[in-house]
């Protein structure tokens, strides 16, 4: 059995103690802390795990987007998109993880945390970039990681592994362009190995 700095299901009822009607629940799993909050209650959610005392989050650590479309084959049919945050309390030893699933599957809109931690800034844009995420209040949501001309979101599930479009040097233009992509799609099939004691192996 693992031994943990922190009692996880004394810091488990802390937090829902602190966070009271503002989570919606406070789950613990393999030592971990879990907190799943509305859109409306994600900033007073973050806010109260940032300076309430037994709570002291000061760092943010990481905010991934992630897409549920086809979570568990597609038994899921909660929300599509959520934002999950993960913090550090350095003076506690302790750490939390916070989810908001988006209200809108077909434009996700949650709430910045960058008033509260500045290291959410370019995680935010990341998860923007990445999922098409939009993090109302955020001041300068851009794209960090694909070209400013890129159309569409890659991490979401259902953009294709090719992409859209390729780019190329046109040497007659004597400059990149951009063309539909040439690669035509295929299955990606593992080559299985029949051969008897293939390796070693018996």
């Amino acid at each position: 059995m693992p031994t943990f700095a922190v009692d996880p299901e004394a810091l488990r009822q802390t937090i829902a103690d602190a966070l009271g009607d503002k989570a919606k629940r406070v789950d613990l799993k393999l030592g971990e802390v879990t907190v799943i909050v509305t859109p409306q209650n994600y900033i007073d959610a973050a806010r109260i795990l940032k300076d309430a005392p037994g709570c002291q989050f000061e760092q943010l650590l990481d905010v991934c987007g992630v897409d549920y479309s086809d979570y568990r084959a597609g038994e899921w049919d909660g929300p599509r998109y959520a934002v999950t945050s993960h913090f550090l309390s350095i003076s506690l030893n302790q750490r939390v993880r916070l989810r908001v699933f988006a209200a809108d599957d077909e434009f996700p809109v949650v709430d910045t945390l960058t008033g509260l931690w500045s290291s959410a800034n370019w995680f935010e844009r990341e998860a923007f970039d990445l999922f098409g995420i939009v993090f109302e209040g955020h001041s300068d949501l851009r794209r960090i990681l694909t070209d400013y001309g890129f159309i569409g979101h890659p991490f979401r599930k259902d953009f294709p592994v090719s992409g859209h479009v390729e780019m190329r040097y046109d040497p007659e233009r004597q400059r990149v362009i951009y063309q539909p992509v040439t690669i035509e799609p295929r299955e990606i099939t593992p080559r299985v190995i029949r051969e008897e004691k293939y390796g070693g192996i018996q």
